[in-house]
């Protein structure tokens, strides 16, 4: 993406806080928030590549004002307005209508549409390899140069590290395009590597001479060096 949401390697914020000992969760409604996102029944059009893109349409200023759950909670309540699981009446009041709910029968004033067991965490057990005919462009070793989408949509090409050159490092064969996945415009299977980048590569002389990042970038977004 291409906007304030893609905060890696963003200069301006300040040392990251270190909290020793950090707690999972510091109030009861983060533990609330987590609970929901990882059982509620999600919209037959939400993948994971679409979860994603869902908070970077997060308006910027909200982004950068609200915490880590808040930011949760804000991502699954939009998809559940988008889907028409839930009415903004019902969201603004915090409590489920008794009547006229849409798709959703009802029994002694309840609804029964609850997820189950196996609607926890929907993504989590998820197989993302495909088996494709195209042959990899790359192999390990390879000296390769990323591109720069320049799209409003969802990439999984990380801002800092757009024209920058790497070598291949792993080949994970063909996975789902996140690009197009976010969008529902199909899984577009596509040749995925992890690409090591030199520290000074992506940040410049000033940084570190021995240090390397590796980031996992689909062929798409790769020419050879």
């Amino acid at each position: 993406m291409d906007g304030v949401h893609d905060m890696g390697g963003m200069h301006g914020f300040g040392a990251v806080p270190y909290e020793k000992d950090d707690p999972a969760f510091h109030h009861d409604w983060e533990r609330r928030v987590w609970g929901l996102c990882q059982s509620t029944s999600l919209p037959d059009f939400v993948n994971l590549d679409y979860d994603r893109h869902n908070l970077e349409r997060m308006p910027p200023a909200h982004y950068l004002s609200q915490s880590y759950f808040e930011r949760w909670l804000y991502n699954l309540t939009t998809m559940l307005l988008a889907g028409d699981f839930v009415s903004l009446e019902e969201v603004e009041k915090g409590k489920a209508a008794l009547a006229g709910v849409q798709g959703s029968a009802q029994e002694n004033g309840r609804r029964d549409d609850a997820a189950g067991p196996e609607s926890a965490d929907p993504f989590a057990h998820e197989v993302y390899r495909r088996d494709v005919s195209a042959e990899a462009q790359f192999k390990i070793g390879d000296g390769v140069m990323t591109g720069s989408p320049g799209q409003s949509g969802h990439t999984r090409l990380p801002r800092y590290a757009r024209r920058k050159s790497g070598q291949i490092h792993l080949h994970h064969g063909a996975h789902v395009l996140p690009d197009s996945n976010a969008a529902n415009l199909g899984e577009a299977p596509t040749h995925l590597y992890t690409v090591a980048f030199t520290a000074q590569e992506l940040w410049g002389e000033g940084a570190s001479a021995r240090d390397k990042v590796f980031l996992d970038i689909w062929e798409c977004h790769l020419t050879a060096a």
